[in-house]
């Protein structure tokens, strides 16, 4: 008889226990990106699929070139006037390396082509110069259209990144990437292969590649896409793409390693569509946790320069 319920007893403490062990194999894992920052948002219901960070204001390095190809598009201006490029008075620019010659001339179009595809920061610095009222106007009418696109942790002060004080947040840059679909010429500048162009005056050509290897990928329908990178904003990427027949807005801001965004992009989209989590390698934890730190240190004093900025608004 003792056996009997000692038997019954363990029967029902194993049922009792399957509902909390279901539910516990029923939650999914997390996927862990190794970018300071991360948001992932299904453009169609606005449901946020992943979220990190997502209101950390940080440098975005040259994804402020989307903010600089619409304002040159809202202009209006002739795309296929002959331009010279200038960077007379983007001071961050002195003493930076690129391929394209001062002086010479090519197409706004071209311009913004390779502000788009390339991240070509003398094409970005020239069409602000090339804008009526000149360079400061420029500048004036980016951080106007980030205000009226909502954009409120958002400043600029020049149109190629170059600067840390170019500033932003993963939830703004959806609001950018929204905005920016609405422009056919960005969507197709920005996920263009390749191109070689033609200058002049002197007369050369050069040839360039997309900055972002993902719209490269058979895997990968993207619509729209800019990277960034400089030491302070660490490795960024925003784009608009397709995970899980879904339309989405993807943004990883301030990530380690020359290809680690892009390894975020693909970690995500294999997470979200099969379910499987991705390990972050060790070097790139360490240096997200190290930021991580080094912004705690830094929360609420005059230093923390991206949010002095945009207190001093």
């Amino acid at each position: 008889m003792n056996f009997r319920r000692t038997l019954a007893s363990l029967l029902f403490a194993c049922l009792a226990s399957l509902p909390a062990i279901h539910a516990q194999a029923a939650k999914p894992a997390v996927q862990e990106l190794a970018s300071g920052s991360a948001l992932l948002v299904d453009l169609k219901t606005n449901e946020v699929l992943y979220s990190s960070n997502p209101d950390m204001v940080v440098p975005i390095a040259s994804v402020t070139k989307l903010m600089t190809a619409m304002v040159v598009l809202d202009a209006k201006l002739p795309l296929d006037q002959a331009l010279p490029v200038t960077i007379r008075d983007a001071r961050e620019m002195q003493g930076v390396f690129s391929r394209v010659r001062i002086g010479s001339e090519i197409s706004r179009r071209e311009m913004l082509l390779l502000t788009l595809m390339s991240s070509e920061t003398r094409a970005a610095a020239s069409l602000a110069h090339h804008y009526p009222g000149g360079y400061s106007a420029f500048i004036q009418a980016m951080n106007a259209k980030a205000r009226a696109l909502g954009m409120t942790r958002t400043h600029y002060v020049e149109p190629t990144g170059l600067s840390e004080r170019n500033v932003s947040s993963a939830n703004d840059l959806v609001k950018l990437i929204r905005a920016s679909r609405q422009y056919a010429l960005i969507q197709q500048f920005s996920t263009t292969d390749e191109k070689t162009v033609a200058f002049r005056k002197p007369n050369y050509t050069l040839g360039f590649r997309n900055t972002n290897a993902l719209v490269r990928k058979n895997n990968w329908d993207i619509q729209l896409s800019k990277t960034g990178f400089t030491n302070a904003a660490g490795h960024c990427l925003v784009m608009s793409t397709t995970m899980k027949q879904r339309p989405v807005a993807f943004v990883v801001l301030d990530a380690f390693g020359k290809y680690t965004h892009m390894a975020d992009a693909n970690r995500l989209k294999k997470w979200l569509e099969t379910g499987t989590v991705t390990p972050v390698p060790a070097a790139a934890l360490a240096y997200k946790q190290q930021k991580q730190a080094q912004r705690q240190q830094l929360a609420g004093q005059p230093a923390d320069a991206a949010q002095a900025l945009l207190d001093a608004r």
